[in-house]
């Protein structure tokens, strides 16, 4: 399953330090505007390393998740809100976003407000992705109107259910309130599923801090989560100088170096984890002496479609799939601890795929 996020934000903002520290990559932070960055990053993911241990694997496959660093910025108050047409629809094609927001200090780097105030350049990006959205609002009910005016009587209740719904979200969109949030039903999604909608996509805001703000980045979260986030919004504070430095360090100096500002972990598994949870994933597992992997499906999925992201032909000839959760399989130390306890299930067709589940398929085509 492909996870593509885009990263957008402020001049100067350090987006692309972002985007270096989580690929892990050597991007040059002086490139042209225009010009995008791609790279992966995988989904930490402990269980993975557990039963590469358990089971001896021969290797570890982590779920990943590709960022695109296309050069949009968001230009702010200064009354230019314009997303060109190459990039809208490379953001549009992406599944979520992710805009880094400057809150660091350097004097040597003006910010292009000339003044640092995350609430305003959050308050900007919001705007810059509504005003991205009713321009394309207003090219489609001008060319809905000339349609209504030819079409046939069958064909215009249908162009105008459509001026209705565009003309609703027009007025949400006016009103501050990105799509989003706007709590659309499935047959309205879906009638715009073909429009590249960016404040409807969901949105993981990056704010960069200096080192000496890591210890209040807790209390700038609080803040700017109870002023703009929700489940579809989340917030994540972090200095971006500091994890690009972490990101080339080896594991025993990495542990060195949180240690020395007092962090758990690197900031950035945090805002990988969270652009993960952000698009409602979750991860079942499969395991054996090859590899142990984990597998990114949306919450809901079937046991069925699940094997399919394996392969196509083990969804079409499924049978069967049993099914064990990674903590029992780990407490009772293998297969054999499982199924001596009855925890062993054999699921059909209409299961849905819970997280940690460890699944092995049995299939017949």
């Amino acid at each position: 399953m492909s996870l593509d996020i885009g990263i957008i934000g402020l001049e100067k903002s350090g987006r692309t330090t972002i985007f270096n520290s989580l690929v892990r990559t050597g991007a040059g932070a002086g490139r042209l505007r225009q010009e995008e960055h791609i790279g992966t990053a995988r989904v930490p993911d402990r269980r993975v390393d557990k039963l590469k241990e358990m089971f001896n694997s021969r290797k570890a496959t982590y779920a990943e998740i590709k960022y695109l660093d296309l050069g949009a910025s968001i230009k702010g108050a200064t009354g230019d809100f314009n997303i060109s047409g190459r990039l809208l629809s490379q953001l549009g094609a992406t599944d979520a976003l992710l805009c880094v927001i400057r809150n660091f200090k350097d004097e040597s780097l003006m910010h292009p407000q000339l003044s640092i105030d995350p609430s305003r350049d959050i308050e900007a990006m919001e705007m810059e992705l509504a005003f991205s959205d009713m321009a394309i609002i207003e090219r489609r009910l001008e060319r809905l109107a000339g349609q209504l005016k030819a079409a046939r009587q069958s064909e215009k209740l249908l162009l105008e259910r459509e001026v209705s719904l565009l003309s609703s979200l027009q007025k949400s969109l006016e009103e501050g309130v990105p799509l989003r949030r706007q709590k659309l039903g499935g047959e309205d999604l879906k009638q715009i599923s073909s429009y590249q909608f960016l404040s409807l996509k969901p949105l993981l805001t990056v704010i960069n801090i200096d080192e000496e703000q890591i210890k209040n980045s807790a209390e700038l979260e609080k803040e700017m989560t109870g002023k703009f986030g929700d489940d579809s919004h989340r917030i994540i504070a972090l200095a971006g100088k500091l994890e690009e430095e972490l990101a080339g360090l080896d594991k025993a100096s990495q542990q060195s170096f949180l240690s020395e500002f007092n962090l758990a972990e690197p900031g950035l598994d945090r805002v990988i984890r969270s652009s993960y949870d952000l698009l409602g994933l979750i991860t079942f597992l499969t395991t054996g002496e090859d590899e142990s992997r984990a597998w990114p499906v949306p919450g809901g999925t079937t046991a069925p479609r699940a094997a399919g992201n394996i392969h196509s032909d083990i969804e079409r000839g499924f049978i069967r799939a049993e099914v064990v959760t990674f903590d029992n399989l780990v407490r009772l130390g293998g297969y054999a601890g499982v199924r001596r306890e009855g925890l062993l299930r054999v699921e059909g067709k209409n299961y849905t795929v819970q997280d940690g589940d460890v699944i092995h398929f049995l299939f017949n085509i």
